[in-house]
């Protein structure tokens, strides 16, 4: 028999105390552990003390790991294990409804309240002599005021109107004014008087819901609902088939669109492009192509849009001061309304041309020179000398005022555009 160092025998007794008091200890730390992870499983994954759900939880394994609802006898309550399953399978039904694209269908109920068509009575032009007419286009709601039914659409629309008359989803009419414009966008803001409009017309109209054009997709589903040939609202679809084309537009500025292969016709101008959970995403133009090339169907994305219709909605309505308040800006001018180039093919700006300068009057004490051509005043593009004359006539001597002119460049032969802020000097 072996002993020990000291020559003893070992305890057996002692030795199996000793393993029992190691299997409790080693019990109680993993049962304490065990525990823990539990509870920061429970914490972290299923994060019901808010009635939230994370985007990563899976809502089927939620309900199959909830814990039944016991009272105090300890019995289970079936009808509140079952009521509960029934809440989160409407959550994980809301969910998955928000994450899917609609159809054309639903697209288009749940947003045709807010498209407009545009019936405009103006002077065209008729192979060379002018004459008065009607043309037709599209809008988009996009706001509402305390006083105004705010509504987007192209300026080419509305340019050459005398009146203009808005159709609603409910077939009402009613009567509408420009209350800005873009023309270097192509952009226009109307204004209808909310006391034009019906009780039930107001009932039933939309506001349009913007999107974001910079997460647009080629091969995206699109639908495009617009005053199609001017016969009233129309419903087309298609997919983007590209972004960011770059195209000169007819003012000569070089713009960035979405192109689709939704057609876009005739009247559609104005109208909505939407994605397909509803959203506008472009603001529809057949004026850059028309319909000479089939598929083909620009739209200027919301994203450009969006900070110029916002500017345009908030204009203050110009009122005419008494003659002597009025302002003075000390030039000879003529208007350019119609598409006209220099000697070198470039496309001349509309607005005003200076032909004289008065020294000493506001615009020589601006920096502005003879041939500058005056586009924009306050933000709101000119592009008649009435136009400029009612600006002048509303703001007082001593007002500053925004002006944004075009210099040509003998050397690029192209316009370069300037902002300025400019005094306005009272009249002599």
């Amino acid at each position: 028999m072996s002993t020990n160092e000291k020559g003893r025998k070992p305890n057996k007794f002692v030795t199996f105390l000793w393993m029992v008091l190691f299997g409790i200890v080693f019990g109680i730390c993993a049962s304490v552990t065990f525990t823990g992870l539990s509870i920061l499983s429970y914490k972290f994954v299923i994060p019901g003390t808010e009635g939230s759900i994370s985007s990563g939880t899976n809502l089927t394994q939620l309900t199959m790991q909830a814990d039944p609802v016991k009272d105090e006898t300890g019995n289970h309550h079936a009808e509140l294990q079952t009521e509960q399953e029934e809440k989160i399978a409407e959550v994980e039904d809301i969910v998955v409804t928000a994450n899917e694209d609609l159809s054309v269908a639903q697209v288009a109920e749940n947003c045709m309240p807010a498209i407009v068509s545009i019936n405009v009575v103006g002077e065209y032009d008729y192979g060379g002599y002018k004459a008065e007419g009607e043309s037709a286009g599209s809008g988009i709601i996009v706001g509402k005021s305390d006083t105004e039914l705010l509504i987007a659409t192209n300026y080419h629309v509305v340019e050459s109107n005398k009146t203009i008359s808005i159709n609603f989803c409910d077939d009402s009419d009613a009567p509408a004014t420009v209350k800005g414009k873009k023309v270097s966008m192509d952009l226009a803001v109307l204004a209808v008087d909310l006391s034009e409009l019906s009780d039930n017309t107001l009932k039933n109209i939309g506001i349009a819901t913007l999107g974001n054009s910079d997460e647009t997709k080629v091969g995206e589903g699109v639908v495009a609902i617009g005053n199609a040939m001017g016969y009233g609202q129309s419903v087309t679809s298609g997919v983007v088939s590209a972004l960011n084309r770059e195209i000169v537009t007819e003012s000569g500025e070089t713009g960035n669109f979405i192109q689709t292969d939704a057609a876009i016709n005739p009247g559609n101008s104005g109208g909505a492009l939407l994605n397909m959970r509803g959203e506008l995403i472009g603001i529809n133009s057949d004026k850059l192509f028309g319909s000479a090339v089939e598929g083909m169907g620009y739209a200027i994305p919301i994203n450009e849009a969006e900070p110029i219709i916002r500017e345009l909605m908030n204009k203050v309505q110009l009122v005419e001061l008494p003659e002597d308040q009025q302002s003075y800006f000390g030039i000879s001018a003529v208007e350019i309304n119609s598409t006209l180039y220099t000697n070198e093919g470039t496309i001349i700006p509309k607005g005003v041309y200076i032909s004289e300068v008065v020294p000493g009057g506001t615009a020589d004490s601006a920096g502005l020179t003879r041939g500058d051509i005056i586009t924009e005043f306050e933000g709101d593009s000119i592009v008649s000398m009435a136009e400029f004359k009612k600006y002048l006539a509303s703001y007082s001597s001593g007002s500053k005022v925004r002006i944004t002119y075009k210099r040509y460049n003998a050397v690029t032969f192209e316009y370069e555009e300037f902002t300025v802020d400019v005094l306005l000097q009272g009249k002599k």
